[in-house]
């Protein structure tokens, strides 16, 4: 005897629970992969946090204030003067003029005023000054007792003075200058005396300090005398009182 065939309603209640498993097993796929996923784009924005910080931050030219660092062709640069511009026609822009702490050079630069700049990530040590060594200057930590020797430089040496607290600058882990503090005092190594009589009327003259620095004085200040001179101009400030009349 032949086996039996199976009916037409079998076969057809055989092919859909064929496709009812295959859909089933779709759907398990997919979800299985769902969680990759997610995980992916979680790292994607993480990567993008990460290039977004910048330690030194960002400024524009038109918040430019004396003292401020930025860089510029990839170098430090401290503002030392700038002037806002607006013109009758076009855009306004910055004219300044910027101390580049590699080289020592003074240049003019001029920006648009919403012009974006990089600050310079200047880290700042203070440090005491010590002695001259040669055409160097050493420099030391109060706290670890650890020197720094830093090369001649014009803009801060004409105002050391044994003893003088300050700022040592370094940038990308490289030492790039000195900061000084807003005064200082200096003692007047050669003057022309103050005519009698002159001094009353004022008037003023050159003296030299025991550092080198020339700075322009009144009339009455004598040689010996010490004096309070601002290191962002090279300007006389003050007489510094004797001590019997401090007291």
């Amino acid at each position: 005897s032949h086996p039996a065939r199976p009916s037409a309603a079998a076969a057809a209640a055989h092919t859909m629970a064929a496709a009812s498993m295959a859909f089933a097993a779709s759907v398990a796929s997919a979800a299985a992969f769902r969680p990759a996923a997610a995980v992916t784009t979680r790292r994607a924005a993480v990567s993008r946090g990460v290039l977004q910080v910048r330690a030194g931050g960002v400024t524009s030219a038109n918040d430019f204030s004396v003292g401020m660092n930025v860089e510029v062709d990839q170098a430090p640069w401290k503002v030392v003067e700038f002037m806002h511009v607006k013109p009758a026609r076009g855009a306004a822009f910055v004219r300044s003029k910027l101390r580049n702490y590699l080289t020592g050079s003074v240049n003019e630069k001029t920006f648009r005023s919403a012009e974006k700049l990089a600050l310079a990530d200047v880290e700042k040590r203070r440090m005491q000054y010590s002695y001259p060594d040669g055409a160097a200057f050493i420099f030391m930590d109060m706290e670890t007792f650890e020197e720094t020797r830093i090369e001649d430089d014009k803009y801060f040496t004409k105002y050391l003075t044994e003893g003088l607290d300050v700022e040592v600058l370094t940038w990308n882990g490289k030492v790039i200058g000195v900061e000084l503090p807003i005064t200082v005092e200096l003692e007047v190594s050669m003057t022309d005396p103050g005519v009698k009589g002159n001094t009353a009327a004022g008037g003023d003259k050159p003296a030299t300090m025991s550092t080198g620095v020339v700075v322009t004085v009144p009339l009455f200040v004598q040689i010996g005398e010490k004096i309070v001179v601002d290191t962002r101009e090279g300007k006389y400030i003050s007489r510094v009182k004797k001590e019997k009349e401090s007291n």
